[in-house]
């Protein structure tokens, strides 16, 4: 039996504050943990998980031996989960040291600009896996990479790329070096940008876009094509259109 303190800490790592003091998150689902045990990014601390779950991965006990595992009841999983329905097991996992001496030259870098929404921004950490791109930077104002809705839409890509948080304004200007491109309502087409070989792609934010101090910064506004009537793009969706692009 999960303890009534050991629950409400479980519980705190919901909200940034206790992940921040704790260094710590949690990943749930039997897809996501053990692709984040296998990845080994990340040290996992303690597992939970129901009987059904540890009947089908019983070398995970010897394979990690420094995790401490607990058999749970599915009440005690909807507790601690931070899901609607719990999905069998959680784990709780150090967080890691970002590295904030990233290579630009010759890489395609995505910064991104106040996402707010933690689904936006796990697809977005997702899609850069996808294509590759071994860094995104935040601004301070975006959502945590450790809410439990980010990671869990990361589907474990959270633990193969880097990501930091900074002064965009600051960060821009110290590598502008490397063109800077927008993705904006207007500007140009990106069909007619072709590949890029290095670039920084920012992204803004879901309903103000890119603020003013970072657009003064952008050396070329491109924009999706549009052939309907729908007024904008989800940030995750126009990430993924525009890396599809200059990346493919």
């Amino acid at each position: 039996m999960l303890s009534k303190t050991h629950t409400k800490y479980i519980q705190s790592l919901q909200h940034k504050k206790s992940r921040d003091e704790a260094g710590l998150f949690i990943a749930e689902g039997p897809k996501l943990v053990p692709d984040l045990l296998a990845g080994r990014n990340f040290i996992c601390k303690e597992l939970f998980a129901v009987k059904e779950w540890f009947d089908h991965n019983e070398k995970l006990r010897s394979t990690y031996p420094n995790i401490s595992f607990t058999e749970v009841e599915d009440f005690e999983l909807g507790k601690i989960s931070a899901l609607t329905t719990p999905n069998s097991v959680l784990a709780v996992f150090e967080k890691r040291k970002p590295d904030s001496n990233i290579v630009l030259k010759d890489k395609i870098t995505l910064v991104l600009d106040t996402i707010q929404d933690p689904g936006n921004l796990g697809t977005i950490i997702r899609i850069a896996d996808w294509f590759g791109l071994e860094n995104i930077v935040c601004s301070q104002g975006c959502a945590d990479m450790y809410n439990p809705k980010v990671v869990q839409s990361t589907m474990g890509s959270l633990g193969r790329v880097n990501i930091i948080y900074t002064n965009l304004a600051g960060w821009l200007k110290k590598n502008n070096s490397i063109k800077i491109y927008s993705a904006s309502l207007t500007g140009k087409p990106l069909p007619a940008l072709g590949k890029l070989k290095e670039g920084i792609i920012i992204i803004g934010n879901e309903a103000h876009g890119i603020s003013d101090e970072v657009m003064e910064l952008v050396n070329e506004k491109i924009t999706i094509p549009r052939t309907g009537e729908a007024e904008s793009l989800n940030a995750a969706v126009a990430a993924g259109i525009i890396i599809s692009h200059v990346t493919g």
